[in-house]
């Protein structure tokens, strides 16, 4: 009986500790949204400042960025996957989808690397106008965004490895990546509209 009661006891206590966690994550969540609705803001005000420069429709490939968002909004789909998996105490299954929603996030890298370095090899880079300069700033924000949520995501598959049922904290780690990682494709949608749909017509 006191022994139930201890379990019982540390049980509460972990469940107290680590719910906080998820949701100290929505809080930071909320400062990014803070970060990156400024530089929205910036780019809406520089639009339009192309100082005898190229505009976006002259710059932007709208098939490419098309690529580029469906590539990322995949990588959202495979990371649910990847959830569900975890949840089901699937780990084998779970650490292949995680791979594979790295491998989409590379690619999508891959090719905002090659966009950028195309067009500064053109001369249009950041300092030719502060409609690059706003543009360079709010999407390479974005890809370091990505960046970062692949390292995450390759410690997690890294710390998973050999263990057959996932801690409690180790499903937080994961549900917190899945909100910064569905973030993450939010935004793109908007830059994906505001930055180049917009831009274009």
């Amino acid at each position: 009986m006191a022994h139930d009661m201890t379990v019982d006891a540390a049980h509460a206590h972990e469940e107290h500790h680590e719910s906080p966690v998820v949701f100290g994550f929505w809080l930071y969540l909320m400062t990014d949204c803070l970060i990156f609705g400024t530089l929205f803001a910036v780019f809406a005000v520089m639009r339009n400042q192309f100082a005898g420069g190229p505009t976006g429709k002259e710059l932007f490939d709208l098939t490419g960025v098309g690529i580029e968002t469906a590539i990322l909004l995949l990588s959202s789909i495979t990371y649910g996957f990847a959830m569900i998996c975890a949840h089901q105490t699937k780990l084998g299954a779970m650490r292949a989808w995680l791979v594979i929603t790295f491998l989409l996030g590379a690619g999508f890298l891959f090719m905002e690397i090659r966009e950028f370095s195309h067009m500064v090899a053109e001369g249009n880079g950041p300092d030719r106008s502060a409609f690059l300069s706003s543009f360079f700033t709010l999407v390479g924000t974005h890809g370091l965004h990505v960046t970062c949520g692949m390292l995450w995501m390759a410690v997690l598959m890294i710390q998973s490895t050999g263990k057959t049922v996932l801690s409690e904290r180790m499903m937080n780690k994961l549900t917190c990546l899945s909100l910064f990682w569905h973030f993450l494709d939010i935004v793109w949608i908007c830059v994906f509209t505001f930055v180049y749909l917009m831009s274009v017509i």
